[in-house]
C-alpha cells in the first residue's frame, strides 16, 4: 500500500537527513519509515513527524522502498511532498 503511494507520488525526498529538512520547512505531506532501519537511523525523523503532526507510514523493507522511489539501494526513509 505504502510502497504504491510512494510510487504515485510526483516528488520526493530520499534519505533520513534530507527529510528532517523537508520536515522542518514544512513541505511533507506523509513520512515513509522502512521497519528494518535501524532504530537509531530513524527515530530523528519519526520523532520530527511526530512534533509537526505528520502522518507517518510503515513499510516491510529499505530495498522494495529504495525501489519505490527509483533508486538502487535501499531508503530508510522518504518523504512525500506536497
Amino acid at each position: 500500500m505504502s510502497y504504491e503511494k510512494v510510487l504515485q507520488a510526483k516528488r520526493t525526498v530520499i534519505g533520513t537527513k534530507q527529510t528532517v529538512k523537508a520536515l522542518k520547512e514544512g513541505i511533507v505531506q506523509v513520512l515513509v519509515v522502512a521497519n528494518d532501519a535501524e532504530p537509531k537511523v530513524t527515530a530523528k525523523v519519526v520523532g520530527e513527524a511526530h512534533l509537526l503532526d505528520v502522518p507517518v507510514l510503515y513499510v516491510d523493507s529499505m530495498k522494495k522502498l529504495g525501489k519505490a522511489c527509483g533508486i538502487e539501494v535501499g531508503a530508510a526513509a522518504v518523504a512525500i511532498i506536497r
